[in-house]
């Protein structure tokens, strides 16, 4: 196995910063799909499992369109 150079400090920093701020950016989409009804979607395995508004889970698609509804944008694409 070829030995990967070690990260400066500068470089180790930039890292864990960026991974804070993607980290809170995901908690706050998150949390604004659950206040909007809409389940979380994870996957698991390569398994997709939701996260329903109530908090229960499953690897059923609920097939819950998102706010302002997804018939529009599908007629879109379509025309």
């Amino acid at each position: 196995m070829k030995d990967r150079p070690r990260l400066s400090e500068e470089h180790y920093e930039w890292a864990a910063e960026m991974t804070r701020i993607g980290a809170a950016g995901a908690r706050r989409a998150q949390e604004e799909s659950r206040r909007a009804g809409v389940p979380c979607v994870y996957s698991i395995n390569g398994v997709l499992h939701w996260e329903l508004p109530d908090g229960s889970l499953t690897t059923t698609d609920p097939g819950v369109s998102p706010p302002g509804g997804d018939d529009a944008a599908a007629g879109e694409r379509q025309a």
